[in-house]
C-alpha cells in the first residue's frame, strides 16, 4: 500500500525540508555573523568543536539563543499543522484502488481538518497525562533502586520503565490512527465514536497491531543506526555536500516508516473496521395468469340446414 503511493512520502520530505530551511535561518544568520570572520571556524568545518561551539554563542555579538529557537519551534508546528492537513487525503489514497485525482485528495482534506485537529487535541491531552504519569513512576522506581547495593539496579530499571513507556505509548499511538482512520474512511462526524471505535479494536487486535509497529520502529531505527554510521564512516569532516546528501537521505527513509504506520492502520480498518452492509431479500414477484378473453358472441348466424328435396 505505502508503495503504491510513494508520491506522499517524497512531498512530505520536500515539505519537511522547506519548513527546516526556513527553521534554520536564523541560526544560520547569527552563526555567519562571527564565523565569516573568525579563524576558530575551522574546528567547526574541519570536525566539531564542543568548546568552540559553545564560546560562539556565549558571544555577545551572536545575540540571544531564544531568536533562534522560536524561528526553529514555529516551522515545527506549522509540520503539525500541515500533517493533521494532508494526512486524510492521505488515508483516503492508502484505502483506495486507484490513483486518488487530486480533486478528491484535497476535498478528502478540506473536510476532515477539523476532525483531525479535535482528534489531535483529544489525543494530546491523553497521551501527555498518561506520559506524565508514566515518567513519575519511572522516577520513583530510580531513585527507589538507587537506595539498593546493586549498582546495577537503576540502570535495569530505568532501561525497564522505558521499554513499558515504549509499549503504552505505542498503544495509545494505534488507538488514535485507528480512529483517525474511521474518522476519515467511513466519513464519521461524531469524532467520540471513532474514539470508542479505535479503542474497541486496539484491545481487541492488540497485539497484532502492536507487533507491526513494533517491526516498524524498528525498521526506522535501523535507518537512523544506518545513516549514522554510513556519515562517520565514508563521509569526511569537511565534505559538507557528502553529509548533507547523507543526512537528508536518512531523513527521507525515516518517513517510510512513518507512513507504513499509517498504512497498517488503513489495512486493519479495511479488513476488520468496515461495517458490513446487511443483506437484502429479495423475493421475485409472481408472474401474473394471462387474462382470460371473454367469449366473443357469434355474429353470424348458424348456417342453415339443407332441406332435403322430395
Amino acid at each position: 500500500m505505502v508503495s503504491r503511493n510513494k508520491r506522499y512520502i517524497f512531498w512530505f520530505y520536500v515539505l519537511n525540508v522547506t519548513l527546516a530551511e526556513f527553521g534554520a535561518s536564523a541560526f544560520r544568520n547569527q552563526a555567519h555573523a562571527i564565523l565569516d570572520h573568525s579563524l576558530l571556524s575551522d574546528r567547526l568545518v574541519h570536525g566539531f568543536d564542543l568548546s568552540v561551539f559553545f564560546e560562539m554563542l556565549a558571544r555577545p555579538e551572536f545575540g540571544p539563543t531564544s531568536a533562534s529557537s522560536w524561528s526553529a519551534m514555529f516551522p515545527a508546528l506549522l509540520f503539525f499543522a500541515f500533517t493533521a492537513l494532508f494526512m486524510p487525503g492521505i488515508l483516503q489514497g492508502y484505502a483506495s484502488t486507484y490513483r486518488l485525482p487530486r480533486e478528491d485528495f484535497f476535498r478528502a482534506c478540506g473536510r476532515n481538518l477539523w476532525r483531525f485537529i479535535r482528534l489531535m487535541i483529544i489525543a494530546g491531552i491523553i497521551m501527555g497525562i498518561v506520559a506524565g504519569i508514566l515518567f513519575s513512576i519511572r522516577g520513583a522506581l530510580i531513585k527507589s533502586a538507587g537506595e539498593s547495593t546493586n549498582e546495577l539496579l537503576p540502570f535495569y530499571t530505568s532501561m525497564t520503565a522505558l521499554l513499558i513507556i515504549f509499549l503504552v505509548m505505542s498503544t495509545f499511538r494505534i488507538w488514535f490512527d485507528l480512529a483517525e482512520t474511521d474518522v476519515v474512511l467511513s466519513d464519521q462526524r461524531a469524532v467520540r465514536r471513532s474514539i470508542a471505535k479505535g479503542f474497541h479494536h486496539t484491545w481487541r487486535a492488540l497485539g497484532r497491531l502492536l507487533g507491526a509497529y513494533i517491526v516498524t520502529t524498528i525498521v526506522a531505527a535501523f535507518f537512523l543506526v544506518g545513516g549514522l554510521w554510513v556519515w562517520m564512516k565514508f563521509v569526511p569532516p569537511a565534505n559538507v555536500l557528502g553529509a548533507f546528501f547523507v543526512s537528508q537521505l536518512t531523513l527521507l527513509f525515516l518517513l517510510i516508516p512513518r507512513f507504513w504506520q499509517r498504512g497498517v492502520a488503513v489495512g486493519y480498518y479495511k479488513q476488520y473496521m468496515v461495517e458490513p452492509i446487511p443483506e437484502q431479500s429479495f423475493t421475485t414477484p409472481a408472474t401474473p395468469a394471462p387474462a382470460t378473453e371473454p367469449a366473443v358472441a357469434a355474429s353470424v348466424p348458424p348456417t342453415p340446414t339443407e332441406s332435403t328435396v322430395p
